[in-house]
């Protein structure tokens, strides 16, 4: 069973930094929102949580199960055009096990994700364009957060595509508090990318503005730039509609940083288990460029996944069962032994 039929709101204390206070229940809602008007796109039951980085407030979303042991707990970043509940915590009818959150929770695990300032139901008010650096920084609050809910000495994080580049810089500043890290269309210097030099062309117009326009054309695109039929039209249009219910404009920073600031983090840096993830029609982490930048990664305890039949990102994908599986493998792995 969840660990819930409700969802709260734990809202920090701040007086002395990300304390907690006692949950407060809200009324529950499929669709994890207080709005009744947002029809259900994500999966029923978890908690909503609440912390700050300074004055900003962010939200996350737990999953977990009180039936199976608990194994481990991991934090979900995503990428530049989606807040975190649709990418990670997606209710497709007749698809079996679409949200990973759920799959993970079952497996024992408990499961964060982060709306970054600007997404989803995260604070938009300042005038910011929430660029990777923020997106770390949002990172730094979350974790501390989780760490204070649950416990645990270390979360494993995964990210995609902006996301793995949050994760691999908050893994890189922060390797105490990583367990292992997942890196999932991740791109290093943006060498040999086609959609990067596509989006090149349009840097004045996003260095002009703070935010741009999403619709569900935009989202469509996401599935269809570097090849078509790798996803299924209902989980496409299910994915738009949970996008679309949080957001019609998203935050410029992540793309201004790929297009114009690559390369953001060094693999030499990043001193936890690593596993990379890259799908093999993916458009803009091209096979040499994130095989150079795995090749520079000093932990021996790292892998380099190719994803078949998968674009840029699979968990939205006809393949989707197979990045359950990679992961599932990489978090549930056990410590090497490092002497005999």
């Amino acid at each position: 069973m969840v660990a819930t039929g409700q969802k709260y709101e734990s809202v920090p204390m701040t007086t002395n930094g990300n304390s907690l206070e006692p949950l407060a229940v809200v009324p529950a809602n499929p669709n994890g929102s207080t709005s009744a008007s947002i029809p259900r796109t994500w999966s029923a039951g978890g908690e909503e949580h609440w912390t700050h980085k300074g004055d900003v407030r962010l939200f996350m979303w737990r999953k977990r199960r009180m039936d199976v042991p608990q194994v481990g707990v991991i934090l979900w970043i995503h990428g530049s055009s989606m807040a975190s509940q649709p990418t990670f915590d997606l209710h497709v009818p007749g698809r079996a096990d679409s949200s990973i959150m759920d799959w993970f929770a079952s497996k024992g695990f408990d499961c964060w994700s982060l709306d970054n300032e600007g997404y989803g139901r995260s604070d938009k008010t300042r005038q910011v364009n929430a660029d990777l650096a923020n997106g770390v920084d949002d990172m730094v609050a979350a974790v501390d957060y989780i760490q204070r809910a649950t416990g645990a000495e270390r979360v494993h994080l995964y990210g995609i595509s902006s996301g793995a580049l949050k994760a691999a810089m908050y893994a890189a500043a922060h390797p105490g508090q990583v367990g292992r890290l997942a890196l999932e269309a991740m791109v290093w210097t943006g060498a040999d990318s086609p959609t990067l030099i596509e989006r090149r062309k349009k840097l004045p117009q996003w260095l002009g503005s703070l935010r741009r326009p999403v619709g569900r054309d935009d989202i469509r695109r996401i599935f269809t730039r570097d090849r078509e039929g790798l996803a299924d039209e209902d989980t496409v249009n299910r994915f738009a509609d949970a996008v679309l219910s949080l957001d019609d404009s998203i935050p410029n920073g992540t793309y201004v940083d790929m297009c114009s600031k690559l390369p953001c983090v060094d693999p030499a840096d990043i001193q936890v288990p690593t596993l990379i993830l890259r799908g093999e029609f993916d458009g803009i982490a091209s096979y040499a460029d994130v095989s150079a930048f795995f090749e520079k990664i000093p932990n021996m305890d790292k892998q380099f996944s190719m994803l078949s039949g998968v674009g840029h990102g699979g968990l939205q994908s006809h393949n989707y069962r197979v990045v359950y599986h990679q992961l599932h493998g990489f978090f549930s792995q056990p410590a090497a032994r490092l002497t005999a």
